[in-house]
């Protein structure tokens, strides 16, 4: 059996608009400040979309959605996602599954990390995984300046599939 493991990172610092939502592996939370970026500054989604891509050979997120080119302004990061997803499966991969942890002071995301597993399982077809971790006021994750992710994919080789 072939494997492969990638890592993803993403990190986003809070956005001053007081109207920008906050969207986390594809659930916004309500009543939350939002994160400054081109797409809608999904740090969980974009983390995964990156381990996805790192364990395929497949390059990053800003090689196929640049934040230079205006098509990407606004984009829905699972949407990206399950672009990702079809060009690892493309290569012949399947996800076994994928683990998160989110880095952030604020806001709590127990009540939302149900949902935001459920999203991001049926996006990538297969199961992820979402924890929350605090900074312990560290740094400017733990001044609440913003919130970063990392997540670790695992990918299997699909029986009969050849290199691409």
């Amino acid at each position: 059996m072939e494997i492969r493991v990638g890592n993803g990172f993403d990190v986003h610092r809070f956005s001053e608009d007081p109207s920008r939502p906050l969207v986390l592996g594809g659930v916004t939370v309500p009543g939350a400040a939002g994160l400054h970026g081109h797409s809608d500054a999904d740090v969980v989604t974009h983390a995964v979309a990156e381990a996805l891509l790192g364990a395929a050979g497949l390059g990053d997120l800003g090689t196929h959605f640049p934040d230079t080119d205006e098509r990407w302004r606004g984009a829905v990061s699972t949407e990206l996602l399950a672009h990702v997803v079809g060009l690892v499966r493309a290569r012949g991969w399947d996800v076994a599954n994928v683990d998160c942890s989110v880095v952030a002071e604020q806001p709590k995301l127990a009540p939302h990390r149900g949902e935001m597993q459920e999203v991001l399982t049926r996006v990538v077809g297969a199961p992820v995984t979402v924890k929350g971790r605090r900074a312990e006021q560290i740094g400017g994750l733990g001044r609440s300046e913003g919130i970063a992710c990392l997540a670790s994919a695992l990918l299997v080789r699909r029986p009969g599939a050849e290199e691409q």
